[in-house]
């Protein structure tokens, strides 16, 4: 018969093996996190930037009576170029009577663009494309043969925006859509993110995107 003494205790064994697994593990989480760290480095965002650049435009490509889209901080920008009859149109008495905000007197653009055009060139208009009713993304609608009628239509709840931006009345968007900061570089180059020499305004100023 074994003497009690001679017998390893139980609870030593227990505990030794509880040390190698403890050690064990952290063996394996140090290896795992030291594997992992270049992985998570690459879920870090990016140096935005590039994001908040301004960007060029050569409005030479835009045809009277169209529109293109470019991004810009993380938005849509909408670029028109609006010949003469529908400049007009902006102008009328009939439609200045159904906008909710016809002289931009809510700040939704820069001091240079609170105009009848709201833009520097009356031309082109420079429009963040995003509703200011819930952030759905407008679309130009109507006037296939006649620019001077074609509007903004939000599809999501139908606020409508004349090619000023300039919202309705009776219509779910409270504000006009907003207008970035933008200058002309030249006659045909237009730069959206940058205001003209001497100016200053902030776009996070503006009332509502």
């Amino acid at each position: 018969m074994t003497s009690p003494a001679s017998t390893p205790a139980r609870g030593s064994s227990t505990s030794r093996r509880d040390v190698l697994t403890v050690v064990t593990i952290t063996t394996a989480v140090a290896g795992g996190c030291a594997l992992a760290w270049p992985f998570l480095e690459t879920l870090t965002p990016p140096d935005d930037t590039a994001a908040h650049a301004p960007v060029d435009v050569d409005l030479t490509a835009i045809a009277p009576g169209q529109q293109i889209t470019v991004m810009w901080r993380g938005s849509p920008v909408f670029i028109t170029n609006r010949p003469p009859e529908a400049l007009a149109k902006l102008k009328s008495p009939e439609l200045v009577s159904k906008l909710r905000d016809p002289d931009s007197l809510i700040v939704q653009q820069p001091p240079y663009a609170t105009n009848w055009h709201r833009s520097l060139k009356p031309e082109y208009s420079v429009l963040v494309g995003v509703c200011t009713h819930l952030g759905c993304i407008p679309t130009m609608i109507g006037g296939s043969g006649d620019p001077a009628v074609r509007t903004f239509l939000c599809p999501c709840h139908g606020s409508k925006f004349d090619l000023a931006g300039r919202v309705f009345k009776g219509v779910p968007a409270p504000y006009n859509l907003p207008v970035p900061p933008h200058r002309m570089l030249s006659d045909t180059m237009l730069r959206i993110g940058e205001n003209p020499e001497g100016e200053h305004f902030d776009f996070s100023s503006i009332v509502q995107i």
